[in-house]
């Protein structure tokens, strides 16, 4: 049977045009990866085939390209003479890798075959931001400090790149973790983000015709808030549609007017699958929580500013470590923190003179000043070093304001008497380093933080001083330093090879930075007037991963006149709400209820200022875990203790329940009504492992290994000028190859620090399983690497190379040919897959089918089905009893097929429309239940909006017809069916 071809004549001869169809356009093969329809036609992005354009992307529209369609269905059948069937079980893996599996299948596809060992809380919210429950993967991750939620990351993008939705990805973090977040999604995920700065992206323009968008040059980007919040780019981010867009720290994009926030608007709505993340999701304002809302659904918040609290728990997903689902099963890999250690430290002399000249000359006379806030600055100040009091006194003796002169020059003189040697605060600091083991020769590391960057440099230079260590063991972080130089810092300290003891940082790392890794000790030189701030610092080595127990210490220096300075009970007891809301709440923002460091300083300047009491401005754990358990059965209503009360509720990540509108989840259909039932409920599965096969191969390298043999038949393993690409496999589950050219052009889209430092360009490294993975990573960090980016990469089930060998293997093989192969089969066997895509060429349900002849055989009277049909849930299952999953043997056959092998896939191929008929129509009242709940939604949102019409609600109203507009696409429009193989009997002589 020759291959057949649908010529291009108009949008309705494009009935084939789908993912993984191939087409020819400008002479060349391409094979789809998406397909969208357009006014006039359809918008195809492809990827080439044909040796000219191979690896090269592209996006054609077919009313302005001559585009002919092969049509898969007709199809050659070849008999498959290869070792183990080799090329069969090539051709139906990468067949059906290429195939996006529906975005609501409910089974996880690749995101438990990672670098991530997975905990059952983090797949609770990948399925979560995956349910059919929402209209599209839109989500708030607002897990507290330390649960792991850029694994949470990882993961749902895995997914959606495996379900056909994560082509191009945007990642915006703050510039700190930008690094950090990159070597996650890569070394873990195989997800390759290229990293940009302004420098980086007028590189890209320079590249570029003066027309072109720079952010579409590379299809997966990580991005600094701060770069791209610059207005000269909003105008070229608002041309650009992406798969998916992560924000990370959205809390720090909330606030209305800032550029952080227009950055957060500007992206929103250009994006399909949008991703927010943040411990510490309210900042104390209403508004600014509901904007982050309104991101992901507009619907969520009412015009009048009520929360749907049905909708908003739908798009939240917040654990803490004491959460039920997260105690039990984070174990050992998450030691719990010790209590607090706080060391009240008896001034000096020296120290105490400063105290007294503070007290005396500025805070009892404060009320008569006009200026009654700057005395706590001095005593702030004064709480974290001799360096940052000096800073403050010689700013305020600059402004040269009237009767202060002479308080500021004597409060200056005793200030400079106060020397490391004789501040007996930092003399405690450097007999705590040394009782815990941090001196010359020692591998014991600790952060220190501080709030000012002269306590900082301070300490940097008596520390290294006085424990007698060389300079690069002791380092300052900062916000003033480059972006480069904080990435290179935090990079260095989670390494255990480097010098780097003692981090002396500011609150520039308090957000966001891992530094666990080697790190279990942690100081708080000055204590910040803030529990958010307490808290966030904490959460840098009290995360998920960190084996040994965190050792918090916190350094309060205790003048004579205490009492007029500040009573040291308020930081102890501040020191301990924290670590007692850690314990119950996983959050200490409620505590306050400011939500806010900068307000919550306030309050405490108020309690040291004797102008308050302590428990009326924080509340107790045990306070506000009552008082949160009321409002949760009352139901939240607004204001922040109700926001807090709904984030406390949404809890675990299927505590949800029901959809925003109330209604039950509806999977993707794959069978109609008349075959099997529609699952209108959630799942009720305890667990939400993956618990089926996912591929023919047992391992990755199985399937890479077959596909270079493939490809380069059986040499792979010469040299390049003998046509191989010396591939070696070591018995250490390493395995080397250099990259040819084809395969160098796909590292252009890769961390470029790391394709430098690792050289892959030459020589490329590859880990074949979870274990040695691992072992990489860790070698990495502790052993002689300069950096921290593994020597051998993780092979999993999205790298790049496992693509690149697929496209070399497959491009050996005939355009629209089948294999043959003989498996434990009675009859001839066809197998068949059919897809159902809606308008934006996205899969809604993928079914497999074998067929055989029937009864009254392939030339049936008209009217009478000419094959038995069988549909099978888990196609790979099917494989596995017909035998060839495992290690089939292809024993020497008759290389003659049946004489009616056209007839049967002919006669299969209509029975296999037939129930896809059954099928759409399955999903399309599926997709009318869809529309008709939102519906529902948006006349109670209109019915809300009495005769409002402010700017906010207008831009509401363009992002509702924009959700309406994307909701309509994802009804059914196009079935496909696809032969893939014929089964012979494995006894058969023909």
């Amino acid at each position: 049977m020759t291959a057949s071809v649908v010529a291009s004549q108009g949008a309705e001869d494009f009935s084939q045009l789908a993912p993984g169809v191939t087409v020819e356009c400008r002479d060349e093969q391409w094979l789809v990866t998406n397909v969208a329809r357009t006014s006039d036609g359809f918008r195809v992005h492809v990827r080439g085939v044909s040796s000219y354009v191979r690896d090269t992307t592209a996006t054609f529209f077919t009313a302005l390209e001559d585009m002919r369609v092969f049509d898969p269905a007709n199809v050659t059948v070849k008999v498959d003479d290869s070792a183990r069937f080799r090329h069969t079980r090539l051709w139906l893996e990468s067949t059906l890798r290429r195939t996006p599996v529906p975005l609501y299948q409910e089974e996880l596809e690749v995101a438990t075959r990672m670098l991530a060992d997975p905990l059952d809380y983090q797949l609770e919210a990948v399925k979560k931001a995956l349910s059919d429950e929402r209209i599209r993967p839109r989500i708030l991750l607002a897990d507290a400090v330390g649960l792991g939620k850029t694994l949470e990351i990882g993961m749902i993008l895995a997914e959606l790149i495996r379900r056909g939705r994560g082509e191009r990805i945007l990642v915006v973090t703050p510039k700190h973790v930008m690094e950090q977040f990159q070597q996650e999604l890569w070394t873990r995920f195989a997800i390759p983000l290229v990293r940009l700065d302004s420098q980086g992206i007028q590189k890209v323009r320079q590249k570029l015709p003066a027309s072109k968008n720079p952010f579409t040059y590379f299809p997966r980007v990580i991005v600094s808030m701060d770069t791209l919040k610059s207005p000269k780019y909003r105008a070229l981010l608002q041309k650009v549609r992406w798969d998916a867009v992560v924000i990370d720290e959205i809390h720090n994009a909330t606030n209305a007017g800032s550029q952080n926030n227009e950055l957060a608007r500007t992206l929103a709505p250009t994006t399909e699958s949008l991703i927010l993340a943040s411990a510490t999701p309210h900042n104390g304002r209403d508004d600014s929580f509901k904007e982050i809302l309104r991101l992901l659904d507009p619907l969520s918040v009412l015009p009048d500013g009520t929360i749907d609290v049905k909708a908003a728990k739908n798009l939240i997903v917040r654990r803490h470590r004491n959460s039920p689902e997260v105690a039990s099963v984070v174990g050992e890999k998450w030691a719990k923190r010790k209590e607090p250690r706080n060391l009240p430290v008896d001034a000096s002399a020296e120290e105490n003179m400063v105290a007294r000249l503070i007290a005396d000359e500025w805070i009892r006379t404060s009320r008569s000043s006009g200026d009654p806030l700057f005395p706590w600055t001095l005593v702030k100040a004064y709480l974290s070093s001799p360096r940052a009091l000096h800073e403050s006194i010689d700013a305020r003796m600059r402004q040269n304001k009237q009767g202060e002169q002479d308080k500021l020059q004597r409060l200056l003189e005793a200030n400079d008497a106060v020397r490391a040697e004789t501040s007996n605060k930092f003399l405690a600091l450097l007999a705590y380093l040394q009782r815990i083991g941090v001196k010359k020769g020692s591998s014991r590391r600790v952060v220190i933080f501080s709030e000012r960057v002269g306590t900082l440099k301070w300490l940097q230079k008596n520390l290294t001083q006085h424990l007698k260590m060389p300079a690069n063991a002791v380092k300052i972080m900062h916000g003033g330093l480059s972006d480069q130089e904080q990435l290179e810092l935090i990079d260095e300290f989670k390494r255990a090879d480097t010098p780097l003891r003692v981090l002396i940082t500011g609150d520039v790392a308090s957000e966001g930075v891992n530094l666990h890794a080697q790190c279990h000790h942690l100081v708080h030189y000055d204590i910040p007037w803030s529990l958010i701030r307490i808290q966030q610092r904490n959460g840098r080595i009290d995360r998920y991963g960190q084996l040994h127990e965190p050792e918090i210490t916190s350094l309060l220096l205790d003048p004579e006149d205490a009492d007029a300075i500040g009573d040291l009970r308020v930081l102890t007891r501040l020191v301990e709400r924290e670590y007692e809301a850690n314990q119950l709440l996983g959050d200490a923002a409620p505590l306050m209820g400011k939500h806010n460091p900068k307000a919550e300083e306030d309050e405490i300047r108020d309690v040291l200022r004797r102008a308050r009491e302590f428990d009326d401005v924080v509340a107790s754990a045990e306070d506000i875990a009552a008082d949160t358990a009321g409002a949760t059965d009352a139901g939240a209503g607004d204001g922040a203790d109700s926001i807090w009360a709904l984030l406390a509720s949404a809890g675990s990540a299927t505590s949800a329940g029901a959809s925003p509108s109330g209604s039950a989840a509806t999977p993707a259909v794959t069978q109609p009504a008349t075959v099997t039932a529609l699952n209108t409920a959630a799942p009720a599965s305890p667990s939400v492992r993956r618990t089926t096969r996912r591929s023919l191969y047992n391992e990755e390298i199985g399937y890479v290994r077959d596909a270079l043999n493939e490809a380069f038949q059986d040499e792979a393993h010469l040299s390049v000028t003998a046509g191989g690409i010396e591939f070696v496999e070591h018995q250490n589950d390493i395995v080397e190859l250099t990259p040819p050219q084809d395969l160098q052009r796909r590292f252009d889209y890769l961390p470029q620090d790391y394709v430098q430092y690792r050289k892959v360009m030459d020589r490329l490294m590859l880990a074949t399983t979870v274990q040695r993975g691992n072992e990489q990573l860790k070698a990495a960090r502790e052993g002689s690497s300069a950096k921290s980016w593994p020597q051998a990469h993780f092979l999993g089930p999205l790298h790049p190379v496992s693509e690149w060998a697929a496209d070399r293997a497959l491009a050996s093989m005939e355009q629209n040919e089948i294999p043959a192969a003989r498996g434990n089969v009675d009859v001839p066997t066809l197998l068949l897959m059919g897809t159902l895509t809606n308008s934006r060429g996205q899969v809604l349900s993928r079914t497999f089918i074998t067929t055989s002849e029937g009864m009254f055989g392939l030339d049936a009277p008209k009217g009478v089905q000419a094959v038995d049909l069988e549909v099978h849930e888990d196609v790979y299952a099917w494989l596995m009893q017909i035998g060839l999953i495992g290690a089939p043997i292809n024993a020497a056959h008759s290389q003659q097929l049946p004489q009616q092998t056209d007839a049967l896939v002919a006669e299969s191929v209509k029975a296999a429309h037939s129930h896809l008929a059954a099928v759409r129509e399955a999903n399309v009242e599926q997709a009318h239940r869809r529309i008709d709940v939102w519906k529902q939604r948006k006349h109670a949102w209109g019915a809300a909006n009495v005769g409002q019409q402010t700017a906010k609600i207008k831009s509401t109203k363009r992002l509702i017809a924009q959700e309406e507009e994307l909701l309509r696409s994802m009804a059914p429009e196009r079935s496909l069916v696809r032969p893939l193989a014929l089964i012979l009997p494995a006894g058969e002589k023909a």
